[in-house]
């Protein structure tokens, strides 16, 4: 009884639980919060040494590679799933707290959450128990294309064919969706987080200079280039040079980036080719007539339509605020549960 009065008063939650990003969507109010999964530890030494949480999302994030022995700065998520399950429990206690702010009982809302559409048994498992453990009454999965089809408006129920790719932070999902169900979906473990990582392999091995994964998304995002008939931008970008350990400072081009960022734009055109032939004909004339939506924080890397639009021959749409896209379609599945049940995953 007392477990009813507590979801009673607490707001029904749909959570987008992404590798660089938690997005929590709150019944009836939209998206209230989105921070960075980024949690920052503080190690106990003595007899009775522990971990002791620091700080949590923006904040954490800001101590990411500056802190000093004692803290550590981790990103929990590694690739859309859980690499540190407690971590990840206090993470997510956390943000509900924040959210359910002002409440007299602690709060044990209904929670749909989204998982990349390759993940294991154990890796679903162990989403939805840390969501339990954070004090959810009740816990739902979506799979990420099927909550970005969501938010995109598509029309997931209908029989026709609509193509959705997501490239978050971790992952990044392909998925052909036609009568309520995913006819066929990918994941691929090439994303926001292995782009960045590419730009520092660049830089180290063509210059010698090493910088951090901030300076690396800040590259991307100010002149990362899909398309190699892009606008040549450039940027002055400081790091430690390897050979005398010294600060340099050099000058990168947006032509460089996007040689380092080709092998893997290169892997997820491969996926979206596979998914088409996979893809029964008549839902691929659909796909080819509408075109593919894409969606999540990949999507707003300079000229990624005129890319996909070259490579695959399809039409292409960007969605209107793809950060937020996968977090409003899981929202819409909490409020219309009763008539979109069938787009839940079940372990």
């Amino acid at each position: 009884m007392f477990g009813r009065l507590r979801s009673y008063f607490s707001n029904d939650l749909a959570i987008d639980l992404g590798t660089a990003n938690t997005l929590i969507y709150v019944r009836d109010k939209g998206i209230i919060l989105n921070e960075p999964s980024v949690v920052a530890i503080r190690q106990e030494f003595g007899a009775r040494g522990g971990r002791n949480i620091l700080a949590v999302g923006m904040e954490a994030k800001r101590m990411l590679g500056r802190t000093p022995g004692s803290i550590q700065a981790i990103r929990p998520m590694k690739d859309g799933v859980i690499a540190d399950f407690t971590v990840t429990g206090e993470m997510l206690k956390y943000f509900i707290r924040k959210v359910h702010e002002r409440r007299i009982f602690q709060p044990s809302p209904r929670i749909v959450i989204c998982v990349p559409c390759g993940s294991t048994q154990v890796e679903r498992r162990a989403i939805r128990e840390s969501a339990q453990k954070a004090g959810a009454s009740e816990v739902y999965l979506i799979e990420e294309p099927m909550a970005a089809a969501i938010g995109a408006d598509l029309p997931i129920a209908e029989p026709t064919g609509s193509m959705v790719l997501d490239i978050g932070g971790g992952t990044s999902e392909v998925g052909v969706i036609s009568l309520g169900g995913l006819v066929y979906s990918t994941s691929l473990r090439i994303a926001g987080d292995k782009m960045d990582e590419a730009i520092i392999s660049y830089v180290r091995r063509k210059y010698g200079l090493l910088i951090g994964e901030a300076t690396a998304e800040k590259i991307k995002k100010d002149i990362g280039t899909a398309w190699q008939n892009s606008e040549v931008r450039q940027m002055e970008v400081k790091g430690r040079h390897i050979a005398d350990g010294v600060p340099r400072s050099l000058v990168l081009n947006s032509k460089e980036v996007h040689l380092a960022l080709s092998e893997g734009l290169a892997g997820i055109v491969a996926a979206i080719r596979l998914a088409l032939e996979q893809t029964p004909p008549e839902l691929g004339a659909d796909i080819a007539e509408k075109g593919l939506v894409v969606t999540g924080g990949g999507a707003l890397l300079r000229d990624i339509d005129r890319m996909l639009m070259e490579e695959t021959g399809l039409p292409i749409v960007i969605t209107d605020d793809p950060l937020t896209c996968v977090a409003r379609g899981c929202g819409r599945a909490l409020q219309e549960m009763d008539v979109l049940g069938d787009v839940f995953a079940y372990e």
